[in-house]
């Protein structure tokens, strides 16, 4: 499951800092959870952008494929840096990763959390792959708009199911080789999701009024919680719902900078047997 898909026709380059702008708007920093760390993490504004990569995850591949096709902006959902690096060397992964960049040229910018609460952008997306409208936060965390935003997103379906069919729906909407469920044995007609990791958020869930859960991350312990609460959880893993990202931050940038060149790299470096 490795490997670039997609690209546009390459033309003139586009200052970074326009660019970013532009991304900010829509997913301003602000929005980010307090310990989160989204942003330009290297490089400089200035830099001339020609040619754009988008990844889930900035993995050693990704950033050797990115050094490869002289990508000029490196733009991911999950920051590389979180907290403080005291060194960037050769010694360790992440000073490796940073230091091709850098000798390579290519800035780096992330956008996570700020992304996944921005009115357009995570959990819309999820929703529109679900065939659902995200009514409301799953866990509010402010406005943009002055209409709340916040984690995930709370839906009504208009027929009920069981939670055998809500996982097989989320394995088609994102197209997942599997994904594994808790059922609580109940029929269900109101669901929360939270794409990425969704563990800790049971009180949230059972506040919602919701009678199933759609997340990552979720280990034996979190389904049976959900369990003993007679709620059904489908667990699609970390990757499986937030790899829309790419293709979503693809159409966005194509639409305001038809120009340059955008490549998608997936970052899914699991394997099955």
């Amino acid at each position: 499951m490795n490997g670039s898909t997609g690209s546009r026709a390459r033309t003139g380059g586009i200052c970074a800092g326009v660019i970013l702008d532009e991304i900010e708007k829509s997913f301003p920093r602000e929005l980010a959870m307090e310990w989160d760390n989204p942003g330009l993490q290297l490089g400089r504004r200035s830099k001339e952008v020609k040619k754009i990569m988008l990844a889930l995850d900035a993995t050693r591949r990704v950033v050797s494929k990115a050094a490869e096709e002289n990508v000029d902006l490196l733009i991911t959902h999950h920051p590389m840096i979180f907290g403080s690096v005291k060194q960037i060397n050769e010694e360790t992964a992440l000073g490796r990763k940073l230091l091709d960049l850098a000798e390579h040229g290519i800035c780096y910018y992330a956008m996570h959390t700020n992304y996944d609460i921005a009115l357009q952008g995570m959990a819309k997306a999820a929703a529109a792959r679900l065939g659902l409208a995200a009514e409301e936060p799953l866990e509010l965390t402010g406005t943009q708009e002055d209409k709340p935003v916040g984690i995930g997103f709370v839906s009504g379906l208009e027929e009920s199911c069981t939670a055998a069919e809500l996982a097989a729906r989320c394995k088609k909407a994102f197209g997942l080789p599997a994904v594994l469920y808790y059922d609580g044995g109940h029929p269900i007609q109101r669901i929360a999701v939270c794409p990425g990791s969704g563990r800790h958020m049971l009180e949230a869930v059972r506040a919602a009024g919701a009678d199933a859960m759609i997340t990552g991350d979720s280990g034996h312990h979190d389904g049976m919680d959900y369990y003993d609460e007679e709620l059904s959880l489908i667990d699609a893993g970390h990757f499986g719902i937030e790899q829309i990202f790419t293709e979503e931050m693809e159409a966005f940038l194509t639409a305001r900078f038809p120009g340059l060149t955008i490549m998608k790299e997936e970052t899914d470096e699991r394997r099955y047997v």
